[in-house]
């Protein structure tokens, strides 16, 4: 029977018999993702260092969804091309779902940016860069919230961001 799944991370609605292993949309973990009634947008009051943790945060993975569909448009076949165009398409579910926390629209997320290199050995050595710059960043903002559910989101973060470096570590 089809259930109806929410990722608590995204927000994004899953339709299956069963929670996939990871979100399908955001990459985090299968117990991030419950049943759609139980999900409840984030309407929370964010101090000042949440906020401006939050538009950190924001402006890491508009230029980390930028550089990979830049990498995605250079690498040299299938398989890392479709990498770079799922982590770009994950990366961009991570800004919408930090601007759900800021009541903000969504910045415009370039698809034709320029920020790579037209090598597909150097995106991965940049992307790997990129990656644990964000882990290294999430954790500390995990640290710093003091909102339960801010803390949770910058935690599946982390997770999330850890999977991306052991995928770049099996291109390396």
């Amino acid at each position: 029977m089809l259930k109806v799944y929410r990722c608590w991370i995204c927000g994004e609605t899953y339709l299956g018999e069963e929670p996939p292993t990871d979100c399908p949309f955001c990459g985090a973990d299968k117990e991030f993702l419950k049943p759609g009634e139980e999900y409840v947008e984030p309407d929370i009051e964010l101090t000042p260092r949440s906020k401006e943790n939050l538009e950190r945060a924001l402006e890491l993975e508009v230029s980390n969804a930028s550089f990979y569909f830049c990498a995605y448009r250079n690498a040299d076949g299938p398989r890392t091309q479709g990498m770079f165009k799922r982590l770009a398409k994950v990366e961009s579910e991570h800004a919408e779902a930090i601007c759900k926390f800021l009541k903000i629209d969504l910045p415009k997320i370039s698809k034709d940016s320029k920020e790579c290199s037209e090598t597909v050995m150097d995106n991965v050595k940049e992307a790997h860069g990129r990656e644990s710059r964000a882990i290294d960043h999430y954790r500390q903002f995990a640290e710093e919230a003091v909102e339960p559910r801010l803390k949770e989101f910058f935690e599946a973060l982390v997770e999330i961001e850890s999977d991306h470096l052991e995928l770049h570590q099996n291109e390396m």
